[in-house]
């Protein structure tokens, strides 16, 4: 079973995902907050396996509340999935950036959701491609990035992987444009993730962004 907290400031939000969750095989629902300081204590106590997180709540928002449970130096990270109004939110890269492992907008279909929580659950990041080029055009003067180390781990065909992770290509449009098989792109991927110590794909993007990889970062 896959256990799931739902984290919303609208009651109506958290019944109706409650429902839709609750009503799968492999998916349980074991508790709901509706802000993000309740979150963080209700997750730290019954350990979920996913983290249904809305980004505006009160008390303690959700990029805060995500930096609490997933981000850098915590002892036992949990995935989270933000569920967002892409559109008027302009705190996605925050979000991001704070550990969450993907996310998806409000409005997406209730299979979305569900197959978003299983992506997440199995350790996969859930960023779909298109989101992410409209993520770089809307975010990428947010972006401040590090100078590269001069002693980069990755070889030169990882580095290429990742530019083109970090332009928002899926592995099957990495592995047309390398022109190698699509096995092939998800273990240069793996390897990339292990040498960089990157947890997900979400956060190779962030990296590259961070290390000045992407044409159109801002640079110091």
């Amino acid at each position: 079973m896959i256990r799931v907290v739902v984290c919303d400031d609208q009651e109506l939000v958290r019944t109706g995902y409650a429902t839709i969750f609750g009503a799968q095989p492999d998916i349980e629902v074991v508790g709901e907050a509706a802000d993000g300081r309740a979150a963080v204590d209700l997750v730290r106590e019954v350990r979920p396996d996913v983290v249904v997180m809305d980004i505006r709540m009160p008390v303690l928002d959700g990029i805060e509340a995500t930096r609490r449970l997933a981000g850098e130096g915590v002892a036992e990270p949990v995935k989270v999935l933000v569920v967002t109004t892409f559109t008027l939110d302009e705190y996605v890269y925050e979000a991001l950036r704070a550990g969450a492992s993907g996310f998806l907008l409000k409005d997406a279909a209730p299979a979305d959701l569900i197959a978003g929580i299983r992506t997440v659950a199995g350790g996969d990041s859930l960023l779909a491609p298109a989101v992410t080029r409209t993520l770089i055009g809307r975010f990428a003067s947010r972006v401040q990035p590090t100078t590269p180390d001069p002693e980069h781990p990755l070889t030169p065909r990882e580095l290429e992987v990742l530019k083109l992770i970090a332009e928002g290509l899926s592995n099957a449009e990495i592995a047309a444009a390398l022109v190698i098989s699509h096995e092939t792109v998800k273990t240069y991927v793996s390897r990339l993730l292990a040498k960089l110590g990157l947890r997900d794909r979400v956060h190779a993007v962030v990296f590259a962004h961070r290390a000045g990889l992407v044409p159109g970062a801002v640079h110091p």
